[in-house]
């Protein structure tokens, strides 16, 4: 045997999920591993017919106090954190009759799950705080080298592998990989248990549902794991990395179904394409190029919604990416097949569909499910800026006419259109869109003036009869009117300049609509 292997023969299991819990004790069962359980997992192995030993047979202490008592005991915490072969621990542990753990198979309460429960009690939060379960993680992880300390389901595949090669033993480079997972699973534990405790003011009545307030975290706890490595940055010199949630939802969960690696740009226009084709409840596509879009359009179906997008700025489009927010069919995929895109985002794709694009081998295609969009994040030199995530929403009944003329109804269906795709564009940003299409986007811009030029000479359409919109208000008339000169003829904007009155008046004597949000959206 080497060095750094370690025979392992008696194991500690006590797992809240089950998943593959009967394949892996029967594997450890059949090497020889004897076996010691705590409750629930004690009767799943038993049930199984798998012979194991109760804790408290281990401890010669009952399992107590509905349980919070069972692994909290020198017994366990002595057989797992003794030194193999320092003559002073063998000589405490055989004083005191206390065997050796070699492998701790351990996972926590689902605390997390317990607190997203809607109308949770209090006491059931509190009580699915895991105690014994971290105590053991730590002891068998901080003496790696003579016990493993499994935590994930998802290692039980290759250990079992491990194990059978090598007649019941582990490396130390393994013993060393789970310790590190294990000191990662509590440190993400507690930092779930901290921050969901701190969102409850006070200690509320075990039998009353738990009450969170709904503000922006005390100390704010970011843990997300590796999810890949990136070929590079922003730009070739630059290391880069993805890390998830793990929700396996949103762009950072997204399933690749084929193409190119994935880069740091692709993901980041990705995000921004299909957070923009979330906007609308019809079909809808986004197509985006640096963050920005060069098209969106709604439609009857995707292709219809696809021509559009395309037909706002077909040049810009060349080499985007596209974001869809229906399943993508075999109509939309023979027409998209005709752009070099870089990537697609979509909820779904028809066997056709994908038929049809794997035609195009370097054509990413990502399967996205929605994620919840709460807060937002931006790093700064020396820290972090949170925010609540730009989601309110504009509706017709919420708009304020401040012109003598007011929006005909298919102006106010255009104006609110363009009004959610401006939202995804950066300031300065100017959208001109008509039915469901844009037609010219100015974006990021240093003056709103030049933003409303540059979005009308990108126009390749007709533009008479357009509607304008602009996510902040217009600082003075001149905008205003470049607006209207491209033919823009209703116009919507947050409002709140001291100069409302003076670009009221240029819109009352251009002779064109326009309409307050009273909402500013601002994207830097």
């Amino acid at each position: 045997m080497q060095k750094d292997e370690r025979k392992i023969r008696r194991a500690l299991l006590s797992v809240t999920d089950k998943t593959g819990l009967v394949e892996f004790a029967s594997l450890l069962a059949g090497l020889g591993v004897e076996l010691v359980s705590t409750g629930g997992t004690a009767r799943a192995l038993r049930d199984a017919g798998i012979a194991v030993r109760d804790i408290s047979d281990l401890t010669g202490f009952p399992e107590m106090l509905d349980g919070r008592v069972k692994t909290l005991h020198p017994r366990v915490h002595g057989g797992l954190l003794y030194i193999r072969g320092n003559a002073e621990h063998e000589a405490a542990v055989d004083a005191h009759g206390i065997q050796p753990i070699d492998m701790v198979v351990v996972n926590l309460y689902a605390f997390e799950k317990t607190a997203q429960t809607p109308g949770v009690r209090f006491g059931h939060l509190i009580e699915n705080i895991d105690i014994g379960g971290p105590s053991m993680v730590r002891s068998a992880a901080k003496n790696f080298r003579d016990v493993a300390i499994v935590t994930r389901a998802a290692d039980y595949e290759a250990l079992s592998e491990e194990l059978r090669q090598s007649a019941g033993s582990l490396s130390l480079a393994t013993r060393w990989r789970l310790a590190r997972a294990a000191f990662a699973t509590t440190a993400a534990y507690d930092a779930a248990i901290a921050s969901t405790l701190e969102r409850i003011p006070e200690a509320e009545d075990a039998e009353l549902p738990i009450a969170m307030e709904d503000a922006l975290p005390t100390t704010l706890r970011v843990n997300m794991p590796l999810a890949m490595p990136l070929r590079y940055g922003e730009n070739p010199h630059q290391r880069a990395a993805l890390y998830a949630d793990g929700t396996k939802s949103g762009i950072a969960g997204a399933e690749q179904l084929q193409g190119k690696e994935l880069s740091f740009n692709n993901l980041v226009d990705l995000d921004a394409c299909w957070a923009l084709a979330q906007e609308f409840p019809e079909p809808t596509v986004a197509i985006i190029k640096h963050t920005n879009p060069c098209g969106a359009a709604t439609g009857a179906t995707i292709r219809e919604a696809y021509e559009k997008a395309l037909a706002a700025d077909p040049v810009s489009a060349f080499g985007g990416v596209i974001g869809i927010n229906r399943t993508v069919d075999a109509e939309a995929a023979a027409e998209i097949s005709k752009l070099f895109a870089e990537a697609i985002a979509a909820p779904g794709y028809t066997p056709e569909a994908l038929s049809i694009l794997a035609a195009k081998k370097n054509l990413r295609l990502l399967r996205v499910t929605p994620a919840a969009d709460d807060l937002t994040i931006k790093q700064i030199s020396g820290g972090l800026l949170v925010q609540d995530a730009d989601s309110a929403r504009i509706q017709a009944d919420d708009l304020k006419t401040v012109t003598k003329r007011s929006p005909t109804r298919d102006e106010v269906a255009a104006l609110l259109f363009a009004w959610r795709v401006c939202k995804h564009v950066k300031s300065n940003a100017i959208v001109y869109a008509r039915q469901g299409q844009t037609l010219g986007v100015g974006a990021g811009q240093m003056s709103r003036v030049d933003a409303a030029k540059f979005g009308a000479m990108k126009a390749v359409l007709p533009m008479h009869g357009c509607v304008a919109a602009s996510d902040a208000f217009f600082p003075f008339p001149d905008g205003l009117e470049v607006v209207v000169q491209a033919g823009a003829t209703a116009i919507i904007q947050p409002g709140g300049s001291v100069r409302d009155g003076e670009v009221i008046a240029a819109a009352d004597k251009l002779g064109v609509a326009m309409v307050f949000t009273g909402m500013r959206h601002f994207r830097h």
